[in-house]
C-alpha cells in the first residue's frame, strides 16, 4: 500500500512540475506524446477508483505477478491507443490535463489508502485482492514514470523504492533474474523493450536476452 502511494505521488508530482513545452514532446510510449500519457493516467485513476469500488464476493483469480498479460508491442493502432491523442488534444491546454489529472488522481490516492487490503475486487473479469491490485500498480506507475521522462531531461526520476519493487515484480514475471550489474531503470526498461541492450548487456544477458522483451497488457 506504501509503494502504491509513493509510486503515484512521485508520478503524479512529475506531471504538475513539467513545464507546458514537455507536454507536446515525446513519451516512452510509442506514438504517443506526453500529453497523451498524462491523458491515459487519467483514464488509470479513474480504473483504480472504480475497482475499488467493485468487491467481489469469489476467490482470486489472479495476483500481482498473475494479472499481468504478455502481449504484442504496441503499434498506435489499437482502436483505444489510437483514442488517446484525440482525447488528450482535446483537453487544448495543459493545465486542464494537470488539472484533472491532480482531481482524479488525488481521489485514487486517498481511495486507496483507505482501502482494506484484504477485501476482493473485480477488474478486467479477473478478481484479486485489494493488496495485490495495488501492488500490480506500483509496476504500472513506474514504468510510465520512465516513460514521461524517457525524453526529459530535467524530470524527476522514480523514487529509488519503487524502482526496486517494480523490478522484483518484474522479475517474478519473467520468472528469473536480471543481471546485478543492471540498475533497477534499466532492467526495467531494456526488460519491457523500452530499450535495446548494449552486446556487453546482452552477453551478460545470456540466454534470458532471447525471452526479451516482456510486453504487459
Amino acid at each position: 500500500m506504501d509503494l502504491f502511494s509513493r509510486s503515484w505521488t512521485a508520478l503524479r508530482t512529475a506531471v504538475a512540475e513539467l513545464p507546458d513545452e514537455d507536454f507536446e514532446r515525446p513519451s516512452g510510449c510509442t506514438g504517443w506524446l506526453v500529453r497523451d500519457l498524462v491523458c491515459h493516467l487519467v483514464i488509470d485513476a479513474q480504473d483504480v477508483l472504480i475497482t475499488l469500488v467493485t468487491p467481489v464476493d469469489a476467490e482470486p483469480t489472479v495476483d500481482a505477478v498473475t494479472c499481468w498479460n504478455l502481449v504484442e508491442p504496441p503499434t498506435g493502432e489499437d482502436p483505444l491507443d489510437a483514442l488517446i491523442p484525440r482525447l488528450a488534444a482535446a483537453y487544448g491546454e495543459p493545465r486542464w490535463l494537470k488539472f484533472h489529472l491532480d482531481d482524479v488522481g488525488s481521489a485514487a490516492g486517498r481511495a486507496a489508502e483507505l482501502a482494506d487490503p484484504a477485501v476482493r475486487v473485480g477488474t478486467r473479469d479477473e478478481v484479486l485482492t485489494v493488496a495485490e491490485y495495488l501492488s500490480a500498480y506500483v509496476l504500472e506507475w513506474t514504468l510510465h514514470h520512465l516513460d514521461l521522462i524517457a525524453h526529459l531531461t530535467s524530470a524527476a526520476e522514480p523514487p529509488a523504492e519503487t524502482l526496486a519493487a517494480a523490478r522484483a515484480g518484474l522479475e517474478r514475471i519473467a520468472g528469473t533474474s536480471f543481471p546485478a550489474s543492471f540498475s533497477d531503470k534499466d532492467a526495467l526498461l531494456i526488460g519491457t523493450g523500452r530499450r535495446t541492450p548494449t552486446g556487453a548487456e546482452k552477453a551478460e544477458l545470456g540466454d534470458f536476452a532471447a525471452e526479451l522483451p516482456f510486453i504487459l497488457g
